[in-house]
């Protein structure tokens, strides 16, 4: 394998394109369930890092909520040394896979990349998907070194990015650590929001076998707030982290909501994801097969629903929203594999009502056509509705995706810990809540953000709870104001 890559120019460096990541073919990939994207080979991913700058201060690093040292690992690949690529990402990150596939690097670490002041950034993303995979496929890494125990046992709330982030720094720091999970599989959003064809669940799975091995105690099917309480979990542990997401649907409010027909997109992709509902009646848990499928929203949930719909044999399925293309928040890519895929896309509408036949199910939604305004608070400019532009789109089926928020179960029997008017957790940037010993992080702080926001507030809450549990027991006196949290971008 040529390791002459890492001696190049920067010349030559710049000489050499990005390349592109290969993909099934969308005619092929519309009717099945596997990964969209193919991955590289080693000779590609060397190519790829070979345009690494080396940059002696490099702003992809400062841009990663992962903190991962970017332009160590993709050296290694260069190299040829892709274990190693694959320990540094490993070191930083407790899903490098997962991150490789699912994060938004166009608008984090690529968006800094110094090769892309004048030409296209490093494909971090992809070389970090590389990396990663060969660790969990081809040649196994060792486990890191655990510190000696401390004698500390921490609960940590949520099997999702924020919890297992978290798990996976205060295990190896030396702490005992128990991953509580509600559900009967751990992931969180990676297992029932992320379908199979943009992150696969074998993928979700070794990565949480890693941290299973190096100590960290998963239990399933325990909701907190009901077979526990917070209070309860602190009288047997010395410091709590809440990562228990933002899983309850948000939703319209107008009429016909309750039709039957009318999913929202937790339900849906979690019927689909988690419960493999596609491969009903293999599997027990049912879910409709629309001909006509609208989805309401347009971000990344909202793309997930919508190429879901498709594979689930949708003649036609729609997006509805009510910004332009330019405003929405979904990736890129993941716009165009859905416009690639036939996805059709009507921009600039709002439902108004559900309309439904004398059995109770969906036939048409009423919308109402839009025009952009002034930037709200998010920075888009805000949609106006236009008065007499009302029009019925046929459909036997919809999907709302607008977004999550909070689910009160775990907060309502958190004693001290202080919630805001949306229901999030009230913590400072360290995760400290307004209850000593007790940190939160992610979604359930946030609001819905990305995975790798999650994952950054994860790897903080450790640091701060690792302090914590060491003898510093300072606590801040007051937090951030309530009105100081918003929410982010949607996944």
């Amino acid at each position: 394998m040529n390791s002459r890559k890492k001696d190049l120019s920067v010349a030559e460096r710049c000489a050499i394109p990005r390349h592109p990541m290969p993909t099934q073919a969308a005619s092929i990939r519309v009717k099945n369930f596997d990964e969209v994207a193919v991955g590289w080979g080693k000779e590609t991913a060397m190519d790829e890092a070979a345009r690494c700058l080396m940059c002696k201060k490099p702003q992809c690093v400062l841009n990663c909520p992962a903190e991962i040292d970017i332009p160590g690992f993709i050296g290694k690949i260069a190299e040829g040394d892709f274990l190693e690529a694959a320990r540094i990402l490993r070191a930083s990150s407790a899903l490098p896979a997962v991150c490789g596939r699912v994060c938004p690097q166009e608008t984090q670490c690529e968006l800094t990349c110094v090769m892309g002041k004048k030409f296209k950034p490093v494909a971090i993303g992809r070389l970090e998907r590389f990396a990663s995979d060969f660790a969990l496929f081809e040649q196994e890494l060792p486990l890191p070194a655990i510190a000696p125990p401390t004698g500390k046992k921490v609960a940590v709330v949520g099997a999702g990015p924020a919890g297992i982030t978290a798990a996976g720094d205060l295990i190896k720091l030396g702490h005992e650590v128990t991953l509580f999970e509600a559900l009967h599989k751990p992931g969180g959003v990676l297992i029932y929001g992320i379908p199979e064809f943009r992150l696969p669940k074998e993928i979700v799975r070794r990565e949480l076998d890693i941290i299973q091995q190096l100590g960290v105690k998963l239990v399933n099917n325990f909701i907190v707030g009901r077979t526990a309480t917070v209070d309860e979990l602190l009288e047997e542990f010395d410091a709590i982290f809440l990562g228990n997401g933002a899983g309850a649907p948000s939703f319209l409010n107008i009429p016909g909501e309750n039709l039957n027909g009318v999913y929202s997109a937790s339900e849906y992709l979690t019927r689909c994801n988690l419960m493999k509902s596609y491969l009903f009646p293999n599997y027990t848990t049912p879910v409709a097969r629309g001909n006509r499928v609208a989805v309401l929203g347009g971000g990344n949930v909202a793309m997930d629903a919508v190429r879901m719909a498709l594979r689930l044999g949708a003649e036609e399925a729609t997006i509805l929203y009510r910004r332009s293309r330019v405003e929405m928040p979904a990736r890129v890519e993941e716009v165009e594999h859905a416009d690639e895929e036939g996805v059709k896309f009507n921009f600039l509408v709002n439902p108004v009502r559900f309309i439904g036949n004398e059995l109770g199910w969906i036939k048409g939604i009423e919308c109402i056509r839009m025009e952009l305004g002034e930037p709200d608070s998010s920075g888009r400019r805000r949609p106006i509705p236009l008065k007499g532009s009302e029009f019925i789109v046929d459909v036997d089926m919809a999907v709302v995706a607008i977004g999550q928020s909070a689910n009160p179960i775990v907060a309502s029997t958190a004693t001290g810990v202080d919630t805001n008017a949306r229901g999030y957790f009230i913590a400072d940037e360290e995760g400290r809540t307004t209850k000593p010993g007790v940190f939160a992080g992610g979604d359930i702080v946030t609001g819905a953000a990305t995975v790798i926001l999650a994952i950054g507030a994860g790897k903080k809450a450790a640091r701060a709870m690792h302090d914590y549990l060491s003898g510093n027991n300072s606590w801040p006196e007051q937090l951030l104001p309530q009105a100081e949290w918003t929410d982010r971008p949607a996944k």
